[in-house]
Order: structure tokens, then C-alpha cells, then sequence
């Protein structure tokens, strides 16, 4: 059997960081085990549903590294759900109800000032034929429930208490089923929630493994019933702690809350942003994998941790950096290109370690090409002017910046950052940067001139 996949956004937005971490995790286990991974766009929903956010999808997830073997849309299998209700329906376990949003309402709402769980009293399943016609004579138009299983086969009265399996994250899971409403799998309109076209999905397109957040947990309770009630085998599910800010507030990508795509216009690198997402909320260390294999070797499902996966946004940086700083030439000569950045794998070499993200070079090629604004404290100025006199003459060298330094000191007295700052803010109008001595050369002999006064 070949493990297969699949990861299964709504194209009603734009993805983040916290909703790329399960498209991570089912392509890097597919990968691992030699699997298929599927992209499957959930757009039932065909008012909030846009192409624009496929796309968009689709563009991230490969800049992410993820790319789908399979690429389907549920839009174009709405016949299939059709199918598979009707069985439900002819096997007696899926419903129709008739009550609105308030009447339903009003039910919870007394159920929980007699202290009794808010779950549905499955009204709908008892009513005759005669109750049904009156109601669609009102106009009303029913949505439909799946009738949750229970242990004597008598699916009007008693439930089956507890539903379980073992979670590839989580261990040994149950649900109780008591505790939980018969699910709405049709809305009044005749569109379909969530849970039966995926569920169909799963069955047709061989679905071996779904990996998710754990939100999804009681969710499964009730689609093991759906497998088995459809006579299709059920896959194995692992449900991985989410994504969160430090304060444990969930991720939306409605607020566009650290969207792949702004995280990428940020110049952060693809390893970065996908190392952060995986690693956190694991028992392995958070850091900057160099590409995917890495990562796919680093990749298990056992070491996810039973805890919230909390992360700081501010890390994503101090990751990129660390990242930044070990990137070759040749990962980065395109984008240096692009930025019209020179110097070549020299002056790559130079500055790297002080970028946090690539398209920090540009400043630093600002600074050997000029102009530059350098500043001179006033009890500086008697100080830099001696600098002038002093500049070794000839050709600008790596030796250059030590034979003017030890002449300084020799002449003045200053040493340490008394020394060199004052010609590091004259000469680049900043407070640090990249070793003076190798950046030297690149700013070249006229410009040191000329910025200094």
C-alpha cells in the first residue's frame, strides 16, 4: 500500500505560518515513507471559495518546498457526495431537520440551565411523514444529520458511548460519542459541510494517513463512524499540537495574521519559515535546517509534544539570520543580482553575517559605493582629521585597515572603540557592520577621501 496524503485548505484566504505547519507535516511524512501527497482544495463553498486564493496557495506552498503530487478540487466531485448521502439516507442514518438557528438555539440554552450537555435531541429523526410535509410547507428546507452509532443497534434511543483508536501523535484517543450532537453533513441550501466530501476523498483517493490539528480530535470520533458507516477501511490519524503566538492565541488567516506570502515579501528564507513551523512544539531543537532532505531526516511524528507549540514571530529573524549567515554564494547570486548588489562571492562572504535576510547586502553595498551620511561626534573631529593625514597611501588593501589603525594609536593614544568606532560612523554611517578591514577595500581610496572631513 502506498502511504498517501493530503492537505486540504479552504480557498477562502490566504495561508500562515500556523496552517503551513500540516502542510509540512503530511508532506514530509509522504516523503519519508515514499508516499503521495495530494493539495486538495475544499471549495464547496462557492461564495467565499476564489481561484485568487488557490493560486496563492499553491505558490506558497512551493515556495515552502512542498510540491503536490496530485492536485484536486472538490468543487468539480459534488455527484460523489451526492452518491455517498444517498447510501447514508437508504441506510437510515442520515436525517432531515427542520428546526432554524433559534429554535435550535433556544433547545441549547435550556439544556445548559438544566445543567445537561447542549447536544441535539434528534428530534428530526422522530418526526412522521405528516410533521415533515407541514414543515416544508412553511417554506422551511431541511439540513440533514448522520445518526452516530451506538451499541445495541437501536439508533433512535441509546448512543454508543466512546469511539477510539491510536493517534501517530497522541497515543491512544477516545471520544465520547454521548457527548456529542449528530453531525449537520448537508445545510439547508444543499451544500455540504466539511466532513462528508472529505471524508469521500479520503475513501476514493486512497488516503492512508491524515495527519491534522488537534481541533480536529473529536472531529474523528464522528468520521470513524462515517468510514465505517460507508463500509470504507478507516486511515490512521495523528493530530499534532497548533501553531500559536506566545500568548496562545490561534492563527487566522483572515486577519492575514504572518501569511506565507508577507513572511516571503519580508525576504525571510523558505528553510527559515519551514523549520520554525515543524520543529516547534517538538522535542527537538527550533533551528535553521539548510534545505528539505534535512529536514525530512530530522521529520517524526513521535516527537511531537503533547503541549502547545508556542512560538515568538521576533524568532523567525534570529532563525533567518543564522540561516543567512551559512548560505554560499551561489544560493544567493540571482537575488544579489536582482538587487543590484556587486562584489561578487568576496563581498558576499564579507557581509553575510551581518544580514538577517539577503536583501540586507544592499545596504552594506550602499555604504562601498556611497553616498554615505557619516557622522562625526564633536570630540571626534580633531581625531578623524588626524585620520586623513594618516591614511596609508597606495593602493586600499586587507592590510590597509591595520597599518592606518596601529598608526592611529601609535599618534593619539585611543585604542579599542575609541579607536575604531569613530571611523566606522565616518566612514559608513554606522554603528557596526562588517569587519572594517575586509570592507575597506571595497569602499576604496577615493570615497575614504572624500567622506572623511
Amino acid at each position: 500500500m502506498t502511504v498517501t496524503v493530503r492537505f486540504a485548505p479552504s480557498p477562502t484566504g490566504h495561508i500562515h505560518i500556523g496552517n503551513s505547519r500540516p502542510a509540512l507535516f503530511n508532506w514530509l511524512f509522504a516523503r519519508k515513507e515514499g508516499g503521495r501527497f495530494i493539495l486538495r482544495f475544499d471549495d464547496t463553498d462557492l461564495e467565499r471559495s476564489k481561484q485568487e486564493y488557490a493560486d496563492s496557495i499553491e505558490k506558497d506552498l512551493r515556495w515552502l518546498g512542498i510540491e503536490p503530487d496530485v492536485i484536486e478540487r472538490q468543487s468539480a466531485r459534488v455527484a460523489r457526495y451526492d452518491e455517498a448521502a444517498r447510501k447514508l439516507e437508504d441506510a437510515g442514518l442520515l436525517y432531515p431537520c427542520y428546526e432554524t438557528p433559534d429554535e435550535l438555539e433556544r433547545r441549547r440554552s435550556r439544556q445548559r440551565a438544566l445543567g445537561r450537555p447542549p447536544v441535539y435531541d434528534r428530534a428530526g429523526l422522530k418526526q412522521s411523514e405528516d410533521e415533515r410535509v407541514a414543515f416544508e410547507k412553511e417554506g422551511r428546507k431541511p439540513h440533514w444529520r448522520f445518526v452516530l452509532p451506538n451499541h445495541d443497534g437501536d439508533p433512535f434511543e441509546t448512543r454508543r458511548t466512546d469511539v477510539s483508536w491510536t493517534d501517530l501523535c497522541r497515543g491512544d484517543q477516545t471520544v465520547d460519542l454521548a457527548s456529542l450532537s449528530d453531525p449537520v453533513l448537508i445545510r439547508a441550501d444543499g451544500t455540504y459541510l466539511y466532513t462528508l466530501p472529505s471524508i469521500v476523498d479520503d475513501i476514493d483517493m486512497g488516503v492512508t494517513h491524515v495527519i491534522r490539528g488537534e481541533d480536529h480530535v473529536a472531529n474523528t470520533g464522528v468520521q470513524l463512524a462515517i468510514f465505517e458507516a460507508l463500509g470504507a477501511p478507516v486511515p490512521a490519524f495523528g493530530h499534532h499540537n497548533l501553531l500559536t503566538t506566545r500568548d496562545g492565541e490561534g492563527l487566522s488567516k483572515r486577519k492575514g495574521a504572518l501569511s506565507i506570502g508577507s513572511l516571503r515579501d519580508e525576504g525571510l528564507e523558505p528553510m527559515s519559515v519551514a523549520s520554525l513551523a515543524v520543529l516547534t512544539g517538538t522535542s527537538q531543537a527550533v533551528e535553521p535546517l539548510p534545505d528539505m532532505d534535512a529536514l525530512i531526516e530530522k521529520f517524526d511524528l513521535k516527537n511531537v509534544s503533547r503541549s502547545s507549540a508556542k512560538f515568538d514571530p521576533e524568532e523567525l529573524k534570529s532563525l533567518n539570520a543564522r540561516l543567512v549567515h551559512e548560505l554560499p554564494f551561489g544560493a544567493v547570486e540571482t537575488h544579489l543580482s536582482e538587487l543590484g548588489v556587486g562584489g561578487g562571492v568576496e563581498f558576499w562572504e564579507i557581509v553575510r553575517g551581518n544580514c538577517v535576510v539577503v536583501s540586507d547586502a544592499l545596504e552594506f553595498w550602499k555604504v562601498v559605493t556611497g553616498p554615505v551620511e557619516g557622522r562625526v561626534e564633536d570630540e571626534d573631529r580633531e581625531f578623524v582629521a588626524q585620520a586623513k593625514t594618516l591614511l596609508p597611501g597606495g593602493e586600499v588593501t586587507a592590510e590597509t585597515w591595520g597599518t592606518w589603525t596601529t598608526a592611529l594609536k601609535s599618534e593619539t593614544g585611543r585604542k579599542g572603540r575609541g579607536l575604531f568606532m569613530p571611523l566606522r560612523r565616518v566612514l559608513t554611517g554606522m554603528d557596526h557592520g562588517p569587519d572594517m578591514k575586509a570592507l575597506l577595500p571595497f569602499i576604496g581610496r577615493q570615497n575614504i577621501l572624500d567622506r572623511l572631513p
